[in-house]
């Protein structure tokens, strides 16, 4: 196909100027795709039809134009109390993508699964939030809202997870929520944290150093038992009960409510993202549910701005998506 191209040349065009951090994806407008390129913003045309994934791996491949995916196509949007088994993509194209192996080796087969190019893409799109520094992350119902073969997703989600390509946690928003973040971005994280509450505690303290050498590279699950935890700390040195502590203290532990001997792995720093998670959600169906028929053009709704939460529409239009919440219906042209 003339729009394919994986030659290792164009690759190292695009990543000599780009960087292999930076992802770029392609939508529609009017016929035309454009590929925006995350960290500086910046738009560059190419030509009509293709698509670019970046980093450490490129899949290019034509744009399926006319489809669901068009932009002519107007959807609109209506509330959905009873979750269904069958979604609609808002954004992302119908292409079915050969399973990747997952290596991020510029050497390995250079085509993302659906799962990679949604994870990708989102982590692209995710909002700037004033006054809170948050790596980007992927709620799961978000992934599920762009890949239509939920089977697929948990089985390609458990193996970047065992991999560590990713993590998943377990939010603390009283709903059944995850987020996915890639493990690059969480150490990032994570040392921002660190940093934090070595500042303010005026010290340094060697279990932040056993939790990300110990404990985080050799437990991918969402959670670890007290007993585990000690025992993959007392790896590095002595635990002492006040080194638990600052683990908690610094956001990269909670307490189960359920089992108290038993610790979710967190984000840390994201407590008004959360807040403004659930907040939105509220908002947002609130909108619709004050409609006459509790339903929104798209391209109308994209452009409104909620009031209570930092995140952009796109990110809760997804999420609800996902969830069943809300539902996309066609409509004539």
């Amino acid at each position: 196909n003339k729009h394919t191209f994986q030659t290792k040349n164009f690759i190292q065009k695009y990543i000599s100027l780009y960087g292999t951090r930076n992802l770029a994806f392609v939508s529609t407008v009017i016929g035309y795709p454009t590929v925006a390129v995350a960290g500086d913003r910046k738009t560059t045309n190419f030509a009509a039809g293709d698509r670019i994934l970046i980093p450490n791996q490129v899949f290019l491949k034509p744009y399926p134009f006319g489809s669901e995916s068009d932009p002519k196509n107007l959807h609109s949007m209506e509330t959905n109390n009873t979750p269904s088994t069958s979604r609609k993509r808002v954004r992302e194209d119908d292409d079915s993508v050969p399973e990747s192996n997952h290596s991020l080796s510029l050497e390995d087969d250079l085509i993302f699964s659906d799962t990679m190019v949604a994870l990708q893409m989102m982590c692209a799109q995710f909002p700037r939030i004033d006054k809170v520094t948050v790596e980007p992350f992927v709620l799961q119902s978000q992934l599920y809202s762009s890949v239509k073969d939920r089977t697929q997703v948990d089985r390609e989600l458990e193996s970047l997870r065992r991999e560590k390509v990713l993590r998943v946690f377990k939010l603390n928003t009283g709903q059944d929520d995850h987020a996915l973040m890639f493990m690059e971005d969480y150490l990032k994280q994570m040392k921002r944290a660190v940093k934090s509450m070595e500042t303010k505690k005026q010290g340094v303290f060697p279990v932040f150093e056993w939790f990300e050498v110990h404990v985080i590279h050799s437990k991918p699950e969402p959670c670890i038992g007290h007993q585990e935890l000690l025992s993959l700390l007392s790896v590095g040195g002595k635990v002492k009960d006040e080194d638990i502590s600052l683990l908690i203290n610094a956001g990269l532990l909670t307490r189960q409510l359920i089992d108290s001997e038993m610790y979710w792995f967190a984000i840390p720093n994201i407590g008004s993202v959360l807040k403004g998670i659930t907040q939105g959600r509220k908002e947002l169906l609130s909108l619709l549910n004050r409609k006459k028929y509790k339903e929104m053009m798209l391209a109308i709704l994209e452009k409104k701005r909620l009031r209570l939460s930092p995140l952009d529409m796109r990110f809760h239009l997804r999420d609800l998506l996902g969830s069943g919440h809300l539902k996309t219906i066609q409509t004539p042209s």
